[in-house]
C-alpha cells in the first residue's frame, strides 16, 4: 500500500486503492444475491412485454431474454476476474489500456448512463409512492402539473422522498448496500411465488397468453420474420446489463476468491433473469382474465389489488426498486467520479454527485420523450459501451496475460502513462468500434432527420453491441501486438 500510496497524489485515494485482505468478504451466494436484487426489478419484468408485442410467443421471449444474460455473463466473468485478482475498480482496470488519464473517458461514458438508470429508476420509485398514497386517499392528489416541470407537486414530493431514501445508503457506504443486497433477496424470491399463487387463484388459472402462438409462424401477422425482430431484441437484452459488465469489478474486488466471483454470477443473472421473464407472462396472462387486459406494469398491477395486499406489494416493489437502483446504477459512477478527481473527489462524494445529476436530468421527462427504450435507449448505449469491454478484455488477456503491475496503475509517469496519460491505440480501437453503428443510432432516434440510411448501416446497429466489442476488440489487438511488456519486466522503482 505504501508503494500506491507514493504514486500520483491525483491517482489515488483510499475507495480507490486495492481492497485489503479483511474487505474482501463477499462469498458466491453475496454475488448470487446481488444478482437477484438487481434481477428482480421494474424494467426487468417488463422487458418481456416489449418482445411479445413484437411478435414473439411467451416461451420465445423468455429464451431470448435467458440467452442474451447468458451471452452477457462471459464479458463480466472475464472482466470481474482483474477485480478479484487485484482489488481494483473499473476506473482503475480501464488505466492499464486507455491510459491513466485516458481511463477517465470511459470512466465518464459508464457514469453518464448509470446516472440516467438511477434517475429513471428513483422517478419508478417515486411513483410507487405516489400510487401507495393515493390508494390509502381514495384516489390521485398533488393537483395541476408544475410550470416547466411536467409534473404536479405530489409527484415531485414522492420522487424527492424516495430519493431521499436512497441518499441515506449513499451515505452508510458499501456494506450497507451489501447487507441490503443480501436480506432483500430471499424475500423478493418468496414474493415472486405469493404473487403467482395470488393471480393463480383469483384469475382460476395462468390465462391463455403464455401459450399463445408466435406471431410468426404461417398465419401470424408477421410470418416469416422472425429473425429480423430476434437479433436486435437479443442485442437490446444484452445492453441491459451492459453497464454492469463494464464496472463488475467494483463488485469483484470485494469477491473472497475467483471462485466465488464465478459461482456466484453464474447461478445469480442468467437463470434469475429468465424466471423473472417467464413469471412476467405468467403474470401478465393472468391479469387478461382478471382485468380484460394485458398489464405489464407491476405497479399498476398492485394499485388495482384490494386490502392489504397493494399495501404489501406496493412496499415490497419499493424495497426492491431501492436495492437495485443502489447496486446497479449507484456503485459504478461513485467510483467513476471518484477516478475523475481522487484527492477532491471520495467514493461517497461521488455518489452525491450521481444522486445530483439524477434529479437535475429529470427522469420523467426522458421517459416522456424517448420513444423505442428498446431499440433506442438499451442498444444505443450498447454500441457505445461494448467496444470498451472489447478493449478492456483484449488489453487484459492478450496483452496483458492477466499480470498488471499495480502500484504502476497509480503513477503518473508509470508505464499506464504511455507517454501522455492517453494511450492512443485504446482511442482509435474506441473510435472504429463505434462508428459504424452511428449512422444506424441517428436513425432509430431521429428517422425524420436522417431518413436516409444506408441498409447495411441498419443491419449493422441490429448488432450494435456485438459489432462494437468485436471491431475494438480485433483493432486493439492488431495495433498492441509487440507494444506491451510483461508486468515484471516494465516495473519502475
Amino acid at each position: 500500500m505504501s508503494e500506491i500510496q507514493t504514486g500520483s497524489t491525483q491517482l489515488w485515494n483510499e475507495d480507490l486503492a486495492p481492497t485489503s485482505a479483511a474487505q474482501r468478504t463477499w462469498r458466491w451466494y453475496h454475488f448470487s444475491a446481488l444478482w437477484v436484487g438487481m434481477v428482480m426489478c421494474i424494467p426487468a419484468y417488463t422487458l418481456s412485454a416489449s418482445l411479445i408485442e413484437s411478435g414473439m410467443s411467451g416461451y420465445q421471449a423468455v429464451l431470448t431474454v435467458f440467452l442474451a444474460n447468458a451471452i452477457v455473463l462471459l464479458p463480466m466473468l472475464l472482466i470481474g476476474h482483474a477485480g478479484t485478482k487485484y482489488g481494483i475498480p473499473y476506473a482503475v482496470l480501464a488505466r492499464a489500456s486507455f491510459g491513466t488519464g485516458g481511463a477517465k473517458l470511459p470512466a465518464l461514458m459508464r457514469a453518464i448512463v448509470a446516472c440516467g438508470w438511477y434517475g429513471i429508476q428513483t422517478w419508478f420509485g417515486g411513483q410507487m409512492i405516489y400510487t401507495l398514497l393515493g390508494v390509502m386517499l381514495g384516489g390521485e392528489f398533488g393537483g395541476a402539473p408544475l410550470a416547466g416541470l411536467g409534473i404536479n407537486g405530489g409527484q415531485l414530493l414522492c420522487f424527492l422522498a424516495f430519493w431521499g431514501i436512497q441518499f441515506w445508503y449513499i451515505v452508510h457506504g458499501m456494506d450497507a448496500i451489501r447487507k441490503l443486497e443480501t436480506y432483500t433477496a430471499p424475500l423478493k424470491i418468496l414474493i415472486c411465488f405469493v404473487l403467482l399463487g395470488w393471480v393463480y387463484s383469483k384469475a382460476g388459472g395462468f390465462g391463455d397468453l403464455l401459450s399463445a402462438p408466435s406471431q410468426f409462424v404461417a398465419g401470424g401477422k408477421k410470418a416469416g420474420q422472425f429473425w429480423s425482430v430476434f437479433w436486435p431484441s437479443l442485442t437490446a437484452m444484452v445492453g441491459f446489463w451492459a453497464t454492469l459488465a463494464l464496472n463488475i469489478p467494483d463488485f469483484t474486488r470485494f469477491a473472497k476468491s475467483q471462485r466465488d466471483q464465478v459461482i456466484g454470477q453464474s447461478v445469480g443473472l442468467p437463470v434469475p433473469m429468465g424466471l423473472l421473464a417467464m413469471m412476467a407472462v405468467i403474470v401478465t396472462s393472468a391479469t387478461v382474465v382478471l382485468y380484460g387486459k394485458a398489464i405489464w406494469d407491476p405497479v399498476d398491477l398492485s394499485s388495482r389489488m384490494t386490502g392489504v395486499a397493494v399495501l404489501v406489494a406496493l412496499l415490497i416493489l419499493l424495497i426492491d426498486t431501492v436495492s437495485v437502483n443502489l447496486a446497479a446504477n449507484l456503485v459504478g459512477p461513485a467510483y467513476d467520479f471518484s477516478s475523475l478527481a481522487p484527492k477532491q473527489i471520495s467514493y461517497k462524494t461521488g455518489g452525491y454527485i450521481t444522486a445530483g445529476i439524477a434529479i437535475l436530468m429529470m427522469p420523467w421527462k426522458i421517459l416522456e420523450s424517448t420513444q423505442g427504450y428498446i431499440f433506442t435507449w438499451l442498444i444505443g448505449y450498447s454500441a457505445l459501451l461494448g467496444p470498451i469491454a472489447g478493449i478492456l478484455i483484449i488489453d487484459y488477456y492478450l496483452v496483458r496475460k492477466t499480470e498488471l503491475d499495480v502500484p504502476q496503475l497509480y503513477r503518473e509517469d508509470g508505464q499506464y502513462s504511455y507517454g501522455s496519460g492517453w494511450n492512443v491505440t485504446a482511442l482509435v480501437a474506441f473510435v472504429i468500434g463505434v462508428l459504424p453503428n452511428i449512422p444506424g443510432f441517428m436513425n432509430a432516434a431521429f428517422p425524420a432527420a436522417f431518413p436516409d440510411v444506408a441498409p447495411i448501416f441498419k443491419t449493422l446497429y441490429t448488432y450494435a453491441w456485438f459489432v462494437g466489442i468485436a471491431i475494438s476488440a480485433v483493432v486493439y489487438g492488431v495495433m498492441m501486438k509487440g507494444k506491451a511488456l510483461p508486468a515484471a519486466q516494465a516495473a519502475r522503482p
